[in-house]
């Protein structure tokens, strides 16, 4: 082909993309400008001129780069203005079309062949979007598809999987011969697995319809599956896990056929069943099951192979299960059906979890839970995807499997299935809740005996555990099994290894987040006394671990909140330590015990109250004050987060004499408040960062990366200001104004809905404060009342429109006098935009439910856990919207056409309370 652009141009740009690609920082900053300057003058020439280099440089690199460089370009827009491809006449168009498809045709690198795909599909995508098809390019890949060059073939598959809107409105049956042909060619797994790329990509863009028409495509896909090498079995699963996540129905046939191949790829010791062997003698002299099943020469099963699996075993077996746990999630009621299938998701990740490496023990007792290395090695994979299969798939399902095994891997010779089944009860304990509190007597007859192991990680498992159960199955085991589980977590607080009476007290704090105070009284001398060794054991020569003793402290100041008053008798013995952790604990090492230490002595303050806290708040106060001013850069993030979380405590525990100390607080309070968000808005074809403290969601089809932890300290910040004004009432006057003109904008922060309740909550707080003061303007309440309405127009989220009414109407009660006309307060204007809001928010939550109930029953059941809780969050936002109309007119609120109106639209409601629950039965249901 003739140049399209003048050798001088070539020349130029090809020095240009050679500087681009070096690594000095300077020359490239002045390529990416004159890059930047060439498109601003001559976007046209310059993009032809890439066009032709990417197609024609002399090395891969330069053309594989080329390509890069003209996707991004080709669409990059800034400054509201339009993208490049968009101020190119047709003829540059149809030139760099007939470029990019020479290229495809005849490019002899792989890994540039893939470039130029990438390119040519987003391409396609974009000016068909733009009404502009390529039809070449479907005509071309058809073409390729049938050739005798495999490197094309596989092009041709990749271009489809990249663009399948080349092959959305042809006829069903030319698409499926042409994506069959691709999963069945013999020559080539990278052509099969670029095919099953395009079916998936074609069936995942395919309306309703034409997925019916193409459900025969599902059999040549998962056929591929049982004939290939198993290097390749990973790349082809994950391929598969996504249309399983998004068109589970699609697979619903073919369950049967999976659940023959599927089990042997994650049990590859798997046999026709669990074989009833006697291994280590039951408690109760009963025969247990030997888990894994017999079949291996090893006499400790599967477990003790683990450091001889390969890589390539181990990644087979964990796509095979993301695959199935994937598909279960998306749809739990079609996976129930099948029997053997949960079994043997259930059995997988069993068998997993006991793979631990014996050789890792000693470096796990001396490593510090932080920064344990072993953790790299632990096998995170399988526990994980048992607590995903339990919440997806409920207790009735998931109990009876597990506990077919769980009993047995307890008593089990090898320490490893012993860890696994305690981890295994953990990990379920979430999602079978419901079923599991119906057995939690036989748990925790299971559990409790494990405390006396004599292998410590398995001790170890055994406070996680409970720890577990007492968050999964809060305040129920709590009441029932108080005894049981703290004789347990007491006397393991006295266990030789630091790991195992470290994590004992963190499973005390489990224990204390759900248990009545007057069942937690009876153990608070013990807990307290092992608490107290644990930070100070006081022999000679005994240093404890800086991890245990901040441990310690954490596992006191809860329960100190959970024994509240009666803790005081403890308050001689403890508050001294603390204060001199703070006093003398100055190194960087010791950062992280000194934050827990603050943490700790305000929560014990609050709970023994001011007049036993008075004596040592000023010198506490003090060393908070000495912190606040000298505190390193190393640990300010960090530090501030404790800081401001114990001022609330000091300010809840001395109430109205914590006024003299707003001025040394308030100032970095308002300052985090007003945080902005910190964000990354990345292109389409950019990968996001990860970095420590940021998040990547997707908004608006493009990836943003948001700051989490500056958005954390914003929320604390404002949870923060509530704790401040409603406990100093009229004191916090001087900060009203402040407060305000950050609280009011912040209901519309929608990147944390903390922050937008906590601030729900200020405004009525705050008008209280400036009324009780004599601070209150009328400027304050028409731009409260104002905002509030503002927002209730736009929210769309039931949860914090039931806030924003409530806002209103708490509002509305402070700033009207009794006896007195709300209209006369918030003025005409005011209250016809409240009526209309109410109006606009009952049309769409009646919309929603009329939607909801036109369903099919099938999928209404489905979703039923998750539209109980939608339905019942419109229920609280109906009910303040009730509130809201009685306020506004209390004469004549029951005849009152929007009070007529959210009694009908509550009436739309599907009250799936009725419905019988899937969840019901026991462990032999």
């Amino acid at each position: 082909m003739d140049p399209v652009v003048s050798p001088q141009v070539t020349a130029e740009l090809t020095q240009i993309l050679s500087n681009l690609v070096l690594g000095d920082n300077d020359i490239r900053a002045n390529a990416e400008k004159a890059v930047n300057d060439r498109l601003a003058q001559t976007p046209q020439l310059y993009l032809l001129a890439l066009t032709q280099f990417a197609t024609s440089a002399d090395t891969e690199v330069m053309r594989s780069f080329s390509f890069v460089l003209l996707r991004r370009l080709l669409f990059r827009s800034s400054d509201q203005r339009l993208p490049l491809y968009d101020h190119l006449s047709a003829d540059t168009l149809s030139t760099i079309e007939r470029l990019l498809l020479r290229s495809l045709l005849n490019e002899s690198s792989a890994v540039v062949k893939r470039r130029a795909v990438d390119t040519v599909a987003d391409l396609a995508n974009n000016s068909m979007s733009r009404g502009r098809p390529w039809h070449a390019l479907q005509q071309q890949a058809f073409s390729m598809a049938q050739s005798e060059d495999p490197s094309n073939r596989e092009s041709a598959y990749r271009v489809f999987a990249g663009s399948p809107n080349l092959i959305i409105d042809l006829q069903p049956q030319t698409v499926l011969a042409i994506l069959e042909k691709g999963l069945q060619d013999p020559q080539s797994v990278e052509i099969r697995h670029a095919a099953l790329r395009a079916s998936v990509a074609f069936l995942s863009a395919s309306d309703i319809a034409q997925q019916a028409q193409a459900l025969p495509l599902l059999y040549p896909m998962l056929n591929t599956l049982p004939y290939l090498p198993h290097a390749h079995l990973p790349s082809f699963l994950s391929t598969l896990t996504p249309l399983a996540s998004s068109n589970p129905s699609l697979f619903e046939s073919h369950l049967p056929a999976l659940l023959k191949f599927l089990p042997g790829l994650i049990l590859p010791s798997a046999d026709s069943g669990p074989t009833p062997t006697v291994s280590r003698p039951h408690p109760d002299g009963e025969p247990s099951f030997s888990f894994p099943p017999p079949g291996n020469s090893d006499p400790k099963g599967k477990a003790a192979a683990v450091e001889d699996e390969d890589e390539e075993t181990k990644e087979v077996r964990q796509a095979a299960l993301e695959f199935m746990v994937s598909l279960s999630e998306a749809r739990p009621s079609m996976v129930r059906r099948v029997d053997g299938w949960v079994a043997a998701v259930v059995r997988g990740c069993l068998e997993g979890m006991g793979e631990l490496s014996e050789d890792d023990m000693d470096i796990w007792l001396e490593a510090d839970p932080a920064e344990d290395p072993t953790d790299d090695s632990y096998p995170h994979v399988y526990e994980q995807a048992l607590d995903r299969i339990s919440i997806a798939l409920g207790g009735k399902a998931v109990l009876p499997p597990a506990f077919q095994y769980i009993p047995g891997m307890l008593v089990n010779h090898d320490w490893r299935l012993r860890h696994a089944g305690l981890m295994a009860i953990a990990a379920i304990a979430e999602g079978t809740n419901k079923v599991m509190q119906k057995e939690l007597g036989k748990v925790v007859e299971l559990v409790t005996p494990m405390f006396a192991d004599p292998h410590p990680r398995v001790r170890y498992a055994a406070c996680q555990c409970i720890g577990q159960l007492c968050t999964d199955l809060e305040e129920v085991i709590q009441a029932e099994y108080h005894q049981q589980l703290l004789n347990a977590l007491i006397h393991t607080l006295e266990a030789e290894e630091p790991r195992v009476h470290a994590h004992a007290a963190a499973a005390l704090i489990n224990f204390c987040e759900g248990v009545e105070r007057d069942t937690l009284l009876p153990y608070l001398d013990p807990i307290v006394e092992r608490l107290l060794k644990l930070l100070n054991p006081g022999q000679p020569g005994k240093t404890p671990k800086r991890y245990v003793q901040e441990q310690a402290i954490t596992t006191l100041a809860m329960v100190a909140d959970a024994s509240e008053a009666t803790f005081a008798k403890h308050y001689a013995s403890i508050m001294p330590l603390l204060l001199n952790v703070l006093q003398n604990a100055n190194g960087p090492e010791y950062g992280k015990l000194r934050m827990k230490a603050m943490e700790c002595a305000g929560l014990i303050a609050i709970a023994v109250g001011r007049d036993v806290f008075r004596p040592d708040a000023n010198a506490f106060i003090e060393l908070l004050m000495r912190v606040q001013n000298t505190s390193s850069e190393a640990e300010d993030a960090m530090l501030g987060h404790y800081l401001i979380a114990t001022w609330a405590k000091v300010c809840q525990a001395l109430g109205p004499e914590f006024e003299p100390y707003l001025p040394v607080v308030m100032p970095p309070l308002l300052t985090a408040a007003a945080a902005k968000a910190d964000l990354s808005v990345y292109d389409e074809d950019e990968a996001p960062e990860e970095k420590e403290g940021w998040e990547t969601l997707s908004m608006d089809g493009r990836q943003v990366g948001i700051k989490t932890s500056a958005i954390e300290e914003k929320c604390q910040a404002f949870e923060t200001l509530v704790i401040y004004c409603s406990t100093l009432g009229s004191r916090f006057a001087p900060y009203l104004s402040q407060s305000l003109e950050l609280v009011l904008p912040s209901l519309g922060f929608f990147f944390h809905d903390g922050v937008r309740e906590a601030s729900a909550l200020l405004i009525p707080m705050l008008l209280s404060c400036g009324k009780t003061s004599g601070t209150l303007t009328p400027r304050m309440v028409s731009a409260s009342f104002s905002q509030v309405i503002h927002f209730t127009n736009l929210e769309t989220d039931p949860t914090f429109l039931s806030s924003l009414y409530k806002c209103f109407n708490d509002s509305l009660r402070v700033v009207t006098p009794q006896g007195s006309n709300a209209l006369n307060v918030l003025g005409q204007e005011v209250y016809d935009a409240m009526i209309e809001a109410t109006k606009r928010q009952l049309q769409s939550i009646a919309d929603r439910r009329k939607a909801r109930s036109s369903k099919p029953t099938s999928e209404v059941a489905e979703d039923r856990e998750d539209l109980m809780l939608v339905e019942e969050m419109e229920d609280f936002a109906l009910d303040d919207m009730a509130k809201t109309v009685t306020l506004l007119d209390p004469a004549n609120s029951a005849a009152n056409p929007l009070t007529i109106a959210i009694s009908s639209v509550r009436e739309l409601g599907l009250h799936l309370e009725q419905w019988d629950s899937e969840d019901e039965g026991g462990l032999d249901g």
